[in-house]
């Protein structure tokens, strides 16, 4: 027997806020819970042969008035990531939807920026929580960009005085010093990645100020070891590639009030020995001290090109 649900919108601009451009984010939700929406007026209608489907529906959609209501605009990717978290976590969603509660508001920034699944959520509520969050998953799912994003909201709302970002920069054999040009032109491509999430989410402008006051300091590991940073951010980005000595030396720089995010996909180890590595060994010594937080993300929780996820699943079914 079809059950069915109707929902009254009496303000316009919030029922069209929902709804979306073309209805598009009535068609994810549709596609999603497999039932049928249907719009008369300000009314939304929603049939499904299961009551409980229902009930969803009705939750989603007071999520996305509340959103509306706060001025904001869902898109389709933002329903369709809310949606797939409430069907799997419907008793976590009924009150709080958890990827708005763990958006991150850049001062002069290009917008929120949201998690888009439960485990990034996750990792951005543990980056506002410890002072030293390791982050270990494939490539596209995230782990970067959500550390940079929430170091960028801390400095500019200055919280912590300075964001240093930093990266090994020996990669499949090669060597600093026999790559062309100064300093400068020796690592920037190592830590471009660093800059195209910066320049991501805010203006270049704001990012030139920004490293001309020092606020903002790119370096290679190398360049860690002597130092204490204090009231800091620091991002150890691929992390994989340190190795024990150089991670225990970067663990050991954080100072008074500052904060340490290390990323890392341990299935790109490009040391010469794949036990080298300084993730898998402070994964393996550090899991259990109090304070720490560990989050894996997996490729369930890839967000780029919709291709990279299949493409990562093709790999790990590789027995060849």
């Amino acid at each position: 027997m079809e059950d069915s649900i109707t929902i009254v919108l009496e303000n316009p601009a919030i029922l069209s806020g929902v709804c979306g451009a073309n209805d598009d984010n009535l068609r994810v939700i549709e596609r999603a819970l497999g039932g049928i929406i249907s719009t008369r007026g300000n009314e939304l209608r929603f049939s499904s042969a299961d009551r409980a489907v229902s009930g969803l529906f009705k939750q989603i959609i007071e999520h996305l008035i509340v959103a509306v209501q706060e001025g904001e605009h869902p898109s389709p990717e933002y329903v369709r990531t809310l949606t797939a978290t409430m069907i799997d976590a419907p008793e976590r969603a009924v009150s709080v939807d958890p990827l708005r509660e763990a958006a991150i508001v850049i001062p002069s920034g290009f917008g929120r920026v949201y998690p888009r699944s439960i485990n990034q959520a996750r990792y951005v509520q543990a980056l506002r929580t410890h002072d030293v969050v390791f982050c270990v998953g494939p490539a596209g799912t995230g782990k970067t960009f959500l550390a940079v994003a929430e170091a960028l909201r801390q400095v500019l709302s200055k919280k912590r005085r300075k964001l240093v970002l930093t990266r090994p920069v020996v990669e499949a054999g090669e060597s600093l010093g026999f790559l062309p040009g100064d300093l400068a032109q020796k690592i920037n491509p190592y830590l471009r990645p660093l800059y195209d999430a910066m320049e991501a989410l805010i203006p270049y402008e704001t990012i030139r100020r920004m490293e001309e006051s020092r606020i903002i300091e790119i370096a290679p590991l190398a360049y860690m070891r002597g130092r204490s940073l204090n009231d800091c951010i620091i991002i150890l980005d691929e992390a994989q590639n340190t190795t024990r000595e150089q991670m225990k030396m970067f663990l050991t720089r954080i100072g008074e009030g500052s904060q340490a995010v290390i990323t890392g996909d341990t299935t790109q180890i490009d040391l010469p020995r794949r036990s080298d590595s300084g993730l898998l060994h402070a994964i393996s010594i550090l899991h259990d001290v109090e304070g720490l937080y560990f989050a894996y993300l997996n490729t369930g929780d890839v967000v780029r090109n919709p291709l990279i996820k299949k493409i990562i699943q093709a790999y790990e079914n590789d027995h060849s």
